[in-house]
């Protein structure tokens, strides 16, 4: 296993046409593989974050078959890294809703996971309007999942699963080491808990959390809060954009250095419930 590599979250303001997305996505890969990341993370929705939610429905794939797919089997084969796809929209049992489906495909182009995001973000952020309802176009996964790299332990959650902690226990639980949450975090509850959460799993997990969001004014008229982080396992912000608009941010993860601070600092071992 490799002790120590660089990683690197991209930030998108992503739109509602697919291929001006996949274009923007391409050059921030390739951006972060001339950095020398070899594991790369999308935003949320970041082939699409249409004008309605239903937009999705649209564009939606089956599984292992289309275009955003082949996308991302490409990048990670042409540039020989680890990708993780944000979410992307793949069909589902039910007509009117899609898989809000988190994808890691590795340096041969070959999928290696799937994640369904699972907890969905039905909410009223703050009065006035500015309301969420994500169940009505996406159905919910209900599997945990963390795939076994020559770079670690990755476990995938997506967005709003972050204010969920026993998910990312569960992750634990099969091994994490590495964290990866692809999101498109409002710029309201950005602004209030993005940067609280993100240390706090990081911190009571011990482990790393790639971040990468959605960051600026989208054509929807929506506004995300952007700010992708990579977190070390002590809850230090290693890497930041804190620029509005895309961009990346890079850092180096040292699992022998992970190993270590839980050896010394052994909260895991001293969890009673």
């Amino acid at each position: 296993m490799t002790q120590a590599f660089t990683a690197a979250v991209v930030q998108m303001v992503s739109g509602s046409e697919v291929a001006a997305n996949l274009a923007s996505a391409g050059r921030l890969i390739g951006q972060a593989a001339q950095a020398g990341a070899r594991l790369v993370a999308l935003p949320e929705n970041f082939a699409l974050l249409g004008r309605r939610e239903q937009d999705k429905l649209a564009v939606a794939e089956p599984d292992d078959a289309g275009p955003i797919q082949d996308f991302l089997a490409d990048s990670a084969r042409r540039h020989g890294i680890y990708l993780v796809g944000g979410t992307i929209p793949l069909r589902s049992a039910d007509p009117q809703r899609v898989r809000a489906a988190c994808l890691l495909h590795g340096p041969d182009g070959r999928r290696l996971a799937r994640y369904d995001k699972i907890h969905l973000f039905d909410v009223e952020v703050a009065d006035g309007g500015e309301r969420y309802r994500e169940s009505a176009s996406i159905e919910p996964g209900d599997a945990v999942v963390t795939v076994d790299t020559e770079l670690g332990c990755i476990g995938l959650a997506v967005c709003y699963d972050l204010r969920f902690p026993e998910l990312f226990r569960a992750l634990l639980a099969q091994g994490a080491q590495i964290l990866v949450l692809p999101s498109a975090f409002t710029e309201t509850t950005g602004a209030a808990h993005w940067h609280l959460l993100c240390r706090a799993r990081a911190v009571e997990n011990l482990c790393y959390l790639l971040a990468p969001g959605q960051g600026g004014q989208h054509d929807n008229g929506r506004r995300t809060y952007g700010h992708s982080l990579i977190v070390g396992p002590w809850g230090e912000v290693l890497a930041e954009y804190t620029d509005n608009g895309e961009g990346i941010a890079c850092a180096q993860i040292d699992l022998a250095a992970m190993d270590h601070l839980r050896a010394r600092f052994p909260a895991l071992q001293h969890r009673r419930l």
